[in-house]
C-alpha cells in the first residue's frame, strides 16, 4: 500500500494541509472573512457537496450488501490518499495471496501488515487453499474494523503496540507493505514484522528501499513485479527471505 517517498504525508502533515485549505487541488476558502476578503471567491454549493461526498466515502467501510465475495473485493474500501493508500491490482493481490497460502501451509497463520488488498483476496475464497489458512489484517485505517476479529489496529509509529492476543512469532508468513517509502517507516515496520513472524517474510515496497530492507530483514528482491490499480511514479518490488517462486517469476 506504500507510495510516498518520505514521511512528508504523515497524518499530522496531511491534517495541517487540510486546515490550511488545500484539498485535492481545490483551494478551500474559510467561511470567516474580514471586510478585506470580500473579493475572495467562496466554494460553490456543488463543490461543497462534492467535498462532503468525498469525506463520506472515505469514512465508509465495505458495504454489507451482496455476497461475501463482494464485501471482500479489492477496492470494497475506497483508497484514501490522505493515508497513502493505493490498492494492488486484482491480479497482483491474487498472486501474493497464492504465495502466502503456499508458504503458510495447511493450518498456517498469515499476517497482512498494511496490506489489506491481499487480506481481502484471501477471504474471497477464490485462492486455492485459502480455506485452510487463517489471516489477519493490521491496519491504521479503522474502516477495516468491519472485518471483526481479523482486524488489528496498527500504527507503525508504535511498532510493538499490539493487543495481548497477538503473541510473538505466531505467524507462519508475514506480508508487509510499509505505508511510506522512508527508512524510518521501514525500520519501524521491520520491528513489527520480526515480532510477528516465525521466519518467513514477504515485503512489498519501493525498489529504492532494497539496501535498507536487506539490512533490516535479510531479504532479496524478487523478479515478480507487483502492480497497482493506479500507476505509481516509484518502482515497486517484492522482497523475500526464503526460497520463493517470486524470485524467478
Amino acid at each position: 500500500m506504500a507510495r510516498m517517498t518520505s514521511s512528508y504525508c504523515d497524518s499530522s502533515h496531511v491534517h495541517n494541509s487540510l486546515r490550511e485549505g488545500v484539498f485535492c487541488g481545490v483551494v478551500v476558502v474559510s467561511s470567516t472573512m474580514s471586510d478585506s476578503d470580500d473579493d475572495v471567491p467562496a466554494l460553490s454549493a456543488h463543490t461543497l457537496a462534492a467535498l462532503h461526498q468525498f469525506y463520506s466515502e472515505t469514512r465508509t467501510g465495505p458495504a454489507h450488501t451482496g455476497s461475501a465475495s463482494d464485501q471482500f473485493a479489492v477496492g470494497a474500501v475506497e483508497e484514501d490518499w490522505r493515508m497513502s493508500q493505493f490498492w494492488y491490482s486484482d491480479e497482483t493481490a491474487a498472486q501474493l495471496a497464492e504465495e502466502v497460502v503456499r508458504e503458510a501451509g495447511a493450518g498456517g497463520r498469515i499476517a497482512c501488515v498494511s496490506a489489506p488488498s491481499v487480506y481481502q483476496k484471501l477471504k474471497q475464497g477464490v485462492v486455492e487453499g485459502s480455506d485452510r489458512v487463517s489471516a489477519v489484517v493490521l491496519e491504521y485505517d479503522r474502516r477495516f474494523a468491519t472485518y471483526g476479529d481479523d482486524f488489528i489496529f496498527y500504527d507503525y509509529n508504535e511498532p510493538l503496540s499490539l493487543p495481548a492476543s497477538v503473541a510473538p512469532q505466531s505467524f507462519d508468513v508475514v506480508l508487509a507493505d510499509p505505508p511510506y517509502l522512508s527508512e524510518e517507516c521501514l525500520s519501524k515496520v521491520a520491528k513489527t514484522v520480526k515480532h510477528l513472524s516465525k521466519g518467513k517474510v514477504l515485503l512489498c515496497t519501493g525498489a529504492i528501499m532494497e539496501n535498507h530492507a536487506k539490512q533490516l530483514l535479510d531479504v532479496k528482491m524478487c523478479s515478480f513485479l507487483p502492480r497497482h490499480n493506479r500507476n505509481l511514479s516509484n518502482e515497486f518490488r517484492c522482497f523475500v527471505n526464503y526460497p520463493s517462486r517470486l524470485l524467478s517469476y
